[in-house]
């Protein structure tokens, strides 16, 4: 397991320039940039495992005969915010593999400038090996266990993949809420869909909104210079546009400043051509106020899809969601209010994503 270990240290403590490439608005680091980082170092880790220890570079994907892929994110965790005045690192290797599969753990973790190393991320990627030639699954090297701890990584690697396969088959798209669900969604509508009290726009400053007025998007043209080894877009690029359509999103539904608490998951269906034209759509999908450490929840669920410029059709090539707090708990506290089953669903998928983070943190907390 150790073999595929890799890192990226980003000297934010010592380099004033690199800073001024990552700083965001309000002085702290850009979280969006940083993924692209963590997109890169998964599929580094990955290449590493399948390639040995000491291999310096990819070379051709042809006379390798494979190439790898993001197939999704599991989810980024923010444990503690990011101190632009501290050196960064950014590590993992892989912690378990199936035939074609490998679940990549990273971390990220202030350090140095004379105070003790901080983890400050966790999160998972999920990446496949497919042949060069067929694209079809090819497989990947088994994974040799030599020590109590990376047995213990293996053993969280194999319940995550387990958790996510279960997840899969309780989609919403496939089955139907549960009765705890559905009595909780009829009890949110009575208590806020009626009345006709609701504002047009998510810009008003009533407390209830039509998650349809909460939508946000932005169309553009992929460049070349985003490929990745594949000559497609790269995914930890797409990552970043996403994370900062949604921020805004939540920012301008709150109508505070937020701050980023998690990726509770991406799906990569298909890959993003170089030259497409990509709309990105982001929406509110759930908002929550039940939660004793984070007051003020926002969920947020951003859609990538490519156009066809000939026949306007559509294709869904990502599905990123994120979790954004805001930060002043005395604020109004403004609440997503689902009009169509659709919409239902995903106020549902939201709630679920919100019970898990909450469910985490409270496992982090008694270990």
């Amino acid at each position: 397991m150790h073999d595929s270990y890799s890192e990226l240290i980003l000297p934010f403590g010592s380099s004033s320039q690199l800073t001024e490439e990552y700083i965001n608005a309000s002085g702290g680091i850009r979280h969006g940039k940083l993924m692209e980082h963590l997109d890169s170092l998964a599929g580094s880790i990955s290449y590493k495992h399948m390639l040995g220890p000491t291999v310096e570079t990819l070379g051709r994907i042809q006379e390798r005969g494979f190439y790898i892929v993001t197939a999704s994110v599991d989810r980024l965790d923010m444990l503690a915010p990011l101190d632009p005045t501290r050196n960064l690192r950014l590590s993992g290797q892989v912690i378990y593999t199936g035939h074609s599969s490998m679940e990549v753990a990273v971390k990220m973790e202030t350090i140095g400038m004379g105070h003790p190393d901080q983890t400050v991320l966790l999160g998972r990627f999920s990446m496949v090996c497919r042949d060069a030639n067929t694209h079809r699954a090819k497989q990947v090297n088994p994974l040799v266990i030599s020590t109590p701890q990376e047995q213990a990584l293996h053993r969280i690697g194999e319940v995550m993949k387990q958790r996510r396969q279960s997840s899969a088959l309780r989609s919403l798209s496939l089955v139907p809420p549960s009765s705890s669900e559905a009595e909780a969604l009829h009890s949110y509508y009575l208590q806020y869909g009626q009345g006709g009290k609701h504002e047009p726009s998510q810009f008003s400053t009533s407390g209830e909104v039509w998650m349809g007025d909460t939508k946000l998007e932005k169309c553009m043209q992929m460049f070349p210079q985003e490929r990745n080894v594949h000559q497609k877009v790269f995914g930890g690029y797409l990552m970043r546009l996403a994370h900062e359509l949604g921020f805004a999103n939540a920012s301008m539904f709150t109508q505070n400043h937020v701050r980023f608490l998690s990726l509770d998951g991406i799906s990569f269906a298909r890959p993003v051509p170089i030259g497409s034209i990509l709309r990105l759509t982001s929406q509110i999908l759930h908002t929550s106020t039940t939660d004793m450490e984070y007051p003020s929840l926002v969920h947020v669920g951003v859609k990538a899809n490519v156009v066809d410029i000939g026949t306007g059709s559509e294709q869904t090539t990502n599905d990123f969601r994120f979790t954004w707090y805001r930060e002043k708990a005395d604020a109004v506290h403004r609440r997503v209010v689902p009009k169509t089953y659709q919409e239902a669903m995903l106020w549902l998928e939201g709630k679920r994503a919100l019970e898990l983070g909450a469910k985490i943190r409270g496992l982090r907390r008694k270990i």
